[in-house]
């Protein structure tokens, strides 16, 4: 039988002071191990760093010349390398181009021999790993910064399956290293905010699990660039977690769409949610009538050895407007916006036998839209009386939530939908409710999409709500973190 060896947490804690650096280690109480960076401390102490620990740590001090704070001498590197070890450390991270290592014979002070690229994936390596390995460190450890998806695969070759390794994509394009650290090879992760593209604890544990990832883990992903700020993952992780599935959901950013489908194919990846810039282009089946009409998937899933592409972003629009109970039918509506989400909408809303008109700051994109789905034009800015006042611009997004898409405009109505998400309340939405209009906003559309993205892939129904308030959540907490 195979045993699954699981994936470990570290914490990475910097500070200032020693006051700080010991604070940071004793509240990392859900890591499994702690990084103890010395590099930016003033008052250090190395004994007071390593004194009365609860968990195993990794003492490092990084100089400044391998993207760390410390700027002294080597010998003086050294030396607190060196006392980490006396001291009883269990780890310390030394870089592979330091020209000295720690003195750690007839001690029990495991080896970090570690290797960082601030600018790219280095096209060697692979032949970095094994020398590295030759050295006899305990840990290789490898940290890169990937220009596509494709680029983390070469970080996983490079790992080769042998314990003991640790591969990292640091920024967007690497984020799935860290969130799916087991199908890359790597004994642990690293959480903090040290390195670019490092989630928190929380999210590894929580959101992503990455203890508990098997080879019989189910993955899914959001595709797309950029995805530091989607918040489906939370909503498909928190689902699959109330379903009791094996399956996580992590970010696939990519440099185009083929880059995104190899990523998938050689992970294996179940299913995807597709979201800008890579809705078109997928050499799929279409497999429901709204993506052959639009040209577009938001959804993709693996059937049989080959993709499949749906589009629910009509579907998800829609399940809002019914549980509110918005009559459609015969309803004069107005779509602001004339790009690929007014499209899904306005299509959806002709399907309903809906009145529409479509009115967007640059008049030829309306007109080909209009027309393309048998609808008129308004000029912009938007005036008159409506039934239904849809935004599909992504216009009051934060860190810009002051802007309105009516702004300078006269138009009303009497339900105004935003498909802005966030934030949940957006400057349009407060304008319209103080106007005495029914609002609807851009969270509902969003968990109605991922509800039927998830039934599509499992067979399972999740809670709509359930999933409204993992996004709702995340919401709060990435804005917060910004």
């Amino acid at each position: 039988m195979k045993m699954e060896r699981k994936t470990q947490i570290v914490q990475t804690v910097t500070a200032s002071d020693m006051r700080a650096l010991r604070l940071g280690r004793d509240t990392a109480a859900d890591a499994d191990l702690v990084e103890l960076r010395l590099d930016g401390v003033g008052d250090l102490d190395v004994a007071g760093a390593l004194r009365d620990r609860v968990r195993p740590v990794i003492v490092t001090c990084r100089p400044v010349w391998e993207g760390g704070a410390f700027a002294g001498d080597e010998s003086t590197r050294q030396r607190i390398i060196n006392e980490a070890v006396t001291l009883g450390a269990e780890f310390v991270d030394v870089e592979r181009r330091a020209p000295w290592r720690p003195e750690r014979e007839g001690t029990t002070t495991q080896l970090v021999l570690s290797d960082h690229d601030f600018t790219q994936v280095p096209d060697d390596v692979a032949a970095r790993m094994v020398d590295m390995r030759r050295e006899g460190a305990d840990v290789v450890k490898i940290a890169a910064t990937p220009q596509s998806a494709a680029e983390c695969l070469a970080l996983r070759d490079a790992a080769s399956g042998q314990p003991g390794t640790v591969v990292i994509g640091m920024g967007g394009f690497g984020r799935i290293t860290r969130a799916l650290p087991a199908r890359f090879g790597s004994c642990w992760t690293y959480a903090g905010t040290a390195a670019p593209g490092q989630y928190s604890v929380s999210d590894l544990v929580t959101q992503f699990r990455v203890r508990d990832v098997t080879d019989a883990t189910e993955v899914y992903a959001v595709t797309g660039r950029p995805l530091e700020h989607s918040a489906s993952p939370a909503m498909h992780n928190a689902a699959f977690r109330a379903m009791g599935l094996d399956a996580v959901y992590v970010p696939l950013q990519a440099a185009s769409v083929e880059d995104a489908q190899l990523m998938a194919d050689a992970l294996g990846i179940q299913g995807m949610s597709v979201t800008a810039p890579f809705k078109r282009g997928w050499d799929v089946t279409l497999d429901d009538e709204a993506s052959r009409a639009l040209g577009a998937v938001n959804t993709l899933k693996r059937h049989q050895g080959t993709w499949l592409g749906r589009n629910v972003d009509g579907e998800g629009f829609l399940d809002a407007c019914d549980g509110h109970r918005i009559e459609l039918n015969g309803r004069r509506t107005l779509v602001l916006g004339a790009g690929g989400a007014a499209r899904a909408v306005g299509r959806a809303l002709r399907g309903r036998r809906s009145v529409v008109s479509i009115c967007a700051r640059r008049a030829d994109e309306a007109a080909a839209l209009a027309s393309a789905i048998g609808a008129t034009c308004e000029p912009w800015p938007a005036r008159g009386h409506w039934d239904l006042i849809v935004n599909a611009t992504p216009v009051g997004t934060w860190p810009e939530q002051w802007a309105s898409p009516l702004a300078g405009a006269t138009a009303q109505a009497a339900v105004v939908y935003d498909l802005v998400y966030n934030p949940e309340e957006t400057a349009l939405l407060q304008a319209a409710r103080a106007a005495g209009a029914q609002v609807i906003g851009g969270l509902e559309m969003l968990a109605g999409q991922a509800a039927r993205q998830c039934i599509w892939w499992t067979g399972q129904t999740p809670s709509v709500a359930l999933l409204a308030e993992a996004a709702r959540a995340w919401i709060m907490a990435d804005n917060h973190s910004r």
